[in-house]
């Protein structure tokens, strides 16, 4: 994961392949598309996406709404932009139907159909639109997630003769010892990166706005200290041992430096190319580079 250019987007599914190729071109580094689910699945009742301008923030609960991995991985492999040397990444998840004790079975699916087409693979498992999804970053439950995804890849690198990188992607609202015990089982199963942070449950950033009492994950501003209290912790904790992709509240070049500060390798943005369109690349990148 060492990019020329650090930036990167989290993006929702792609429709058609161009989704791809138009969001590589506005001059990220990376793109990360998904969550894809084994199956197809509508996710939650409409509506269920908010904005909340005053505070640059939006509230998701989705709920990984797609056409189901054949469908995606059809989609992907009409983008041009990753054979012109973009670097795109696969985000997996589990449906909603399936019960968490089964959740694994899901994710092989998802790691076995996105791997020919990954630059990475990104195992999401801190939405918090899921049922229990969360529950999946326990000790246990995590440890004998991974353990079963590295056993996978390891047969999946036999086959198709490459490695692609796994990376997990957390939730802001872990406690100390929580990010502790995710930061010792990451690199005991060999997962290579981890991205720091997915939405957040609280609305103390947002109190009293419109939508605030929406039910979902909080993403934008109010995210940004949540998420690089994380990142310092795991950089903390792992001390260099794997990148971590720093996310939440950049919506400024400044802001992407902080994440980098805070012990991001990357970062990615997704609400902030909301408020502040295509400029927010450009600016992010020089920042980078003038750091």
């Amino acid at each position: 994961m060492q990019l020329a250019n650090p930036i990167g987007l989290a993006a929702g599914l792609d429709k058609n392949g161009a989704y791809i190729d138009a969001l590589g071109n506005l001059g990220f580094g990376f793109v990360e598309v998904g969550t894809v689910t084994p199956r197809a699945q509508p996710g939650n009742p409409k509506p269920r996406m908010f904005r909340l301008p005053r505070a640059n923030a939006l509230i998701n609960r989705l709920g990984f709404n797609n056409q189901g991995l054949d469908a995606f991985l059809a989609n992907v492999q009409r983008s041009v932009w990753r054979t012109q040397g973009g670097i795109l990444g696969l985000n997996i998840g589990k449906n909603a139907d399936t019960p968490i004790e089964r959740a694994a079975d899901d994710y092989l699916i998802g790691l076995e159909g996105v791997y020919p087409y990954a630059d990475y693979v990104t195992v999401n498992i801190s939405s918090p639109n899921t049922k229990n999804l969360r529950a999946l970053q326990g000790g246990d439950e995590l440890s004998a997630l991974l353990a079963q995804l590295a056993d996978k890849r390891r047969a999946l690198e036999d086959q198709h003769q490459r490695h692609v990188p796994m990376a997990v992607k957390i939730a802001p609202d872990l406690t100390t010892e929580q990010i502790d015990a995710i930061a010792d089982a990451l690199p005991r199963h060999g997962i290579d990166g981890v991205i720091a942070t997915n939405t957040t449950l609280s609305r103390e950033a947002v109190a009293g706005l419109p939508y605030a009492n929406e039910t979902g994950g909080l993403s934008g501003r109010p995210v940004f200290d949540a998420s690089n209290r994380v990142i310092r912790a795991l950089a903390t904790e792992l001390g260099g041992a794997l990148p971590i992709i720093g996310v939440g509240g950049i919506l400024s070049g400044a802001d992407a430096r902080a994440k980098l500060d805070a012990g991001a390798s990357l970062v990615q943005v997704y609400s902030g190319l909301i408020y502040r369109g295509p400029e927010l690349v450009r600016e992010c990148v020089q920042a980078l580079r003038a750091a």
